[in-house]
């Protein structure tokens, strides 16, 4: 019995049936028509997605497996990162050995690109790409969640009703994440708290620490040690610029105004595409020190892991000009003065604060260290 059959990413031989049948979905089909083809005229619709289709299945007939997938996703990561950034640089990634299992734990600014860029350093340094966590709440659509599946995304239940449903659901996952570390040697990504840090602080969930707990301490082993066995590296992703920005201070600024905001049915798949395509200047992946044996706490791994995260994050000339805006001096970078001036004037201070607070974080470590 595969305990882990309705949350763990598919398996080689589930590859060719999910493709086929995933060119069969007309809801897959038409999304990818109104992606590439929007503005297009309605009466195009069928001979586009009949175009559509009989391109996939020309794609996808040399997809046998997993790793075949994924290098055919490594083609669209050079490609967006050729339109989309101006240069993407991995510190620290040296220290990672091969055929060891790493716990990535990340902070998190956009839905995708955050772990598709901390698997394409790895697959460029010749380590095994990951395991991803990905929230049931992104999954509304099937086709969704059978993409996610095939680039070795795990489902994290979200969505679980009531205490037991919950506690099976965050048992179930823990077990999951540990068997993947230390049975499979498997590398695992997963956010440091639920949700996108929208307002740029970054700052690592307790209860995230004490799910990954659960299934080690079932095996009477002690907090210190089950830490050890996932090695835990902790992760600061920096963007120069956030191509989801202003959506996220939208939401912030109306929850500050009216104390509500509520998202669109399939917002959160165009939070996804649009980080996909959407401009993002410079990109650092930074990955920290391996956490030793020695931590007692969850309180003390989620402070260790707040502090790397925090003090590896590579500060960029976005965060320096919003936090001199902020301080009443003359912007430091002029693209980032030109950059403002297409956001929204209500929401342009949202947007500066959100820039300026990685820096702002940082210097209150550093002036305590």
């Amino acid at each position: 019995m595969d305990q882990f059959h309705d949350i763990r990413p598919y398996n080689d031989d589930e590859v060719v049936g999910v493709l086929h049948n995933l060119v069969d979905t007309p809801d897959f089909i038409n999304t990818i028509v109104g992606f590439r083809f929007a503005g297009w005229p309605k009466l195009l619709q069928a001979p586009l997605a009949f175009a559509v289709k009989l391109a996939l299945k020309r794609q996808v007939a040399g997809i046998k497996n997993v790793h075949d997938f994924q290098m055919r996703v490594a083609g669209y990561m050079d490609r967006m990162i050729k339109t989309t950034t101006s240069d993407v640089e991995y510190r620290g990634i040296e220290k990672l050995e091969k055929g060891v299992g790493y716990l990535f734990l990340s902070n998190h600014r956009d839905i995708a690109m955050d772990p598709a860029f901390v698997n394409y350093g790895l697959y460029l340094a010749g380590l095994d790409t990951v395991r991803i966590a990905i929230g049931d709440n992104l999954l509304r659509r099937p086709f969704v969640s059978d993409l996610m599946r095939l680039n070795k995304s795990f489902i994290v239940k979200r969505s679980a009703n009531g205490i037991r449903e919950m506690m099976a659901a965050f048992g179930q996952l823990s077990s999951y994440i540990t068997h993947s570390l230390t049975q499979d040697q498997s590398n695992i990504w997963i956010a440091q708290k639920e949700g996108r840090a929208k307002d740029g602080l970054d700052q690592t969930d307790q209860a995230l620490i004490k799910m990954l707990y659960m299934s080690q301490k079932k095996e009477k082993l002690s907090f210190s040690e089950a830490m050890a066995n996932l090695k835990i590296v902790p992760v600061s992703i920096s963007y120069e610029y956030d191509p989801c920005a202003f959506d996220k201070a939208r939401e912030l600024y109306e929850k500050s105004t009216t104390g509500n905001y509520e998202k669109a049915e399939f917002e959160d798949i165009d939070s996804i595409k649009n980080g996909i395509v959407g401009q993002k200047g410079k990109v650092v992946v930074t990955f920290g020190d391996v956490l030793k044996d020695g931590i007692e706490t969850p309180e003390a791994l989620v402070a260790e892991v707040d502090r790397q995260v925090i003090t590896n994050y590579a500060i960029q000339a976005s965060n320096e000009a919003a936090l001199a805006i902020q301080q009443g001096k003359p912007s430091t970078d002029s693209a980032f003065s030109t950059y403002l001036e297409s956001c929204p004037e209500e929401l342009r201070d949202t947007v500066v604060a959100m820039y300026a607070n990685p820096l702002k974080q940082q210097q209150k470590y550093l002036n305590k260290e």
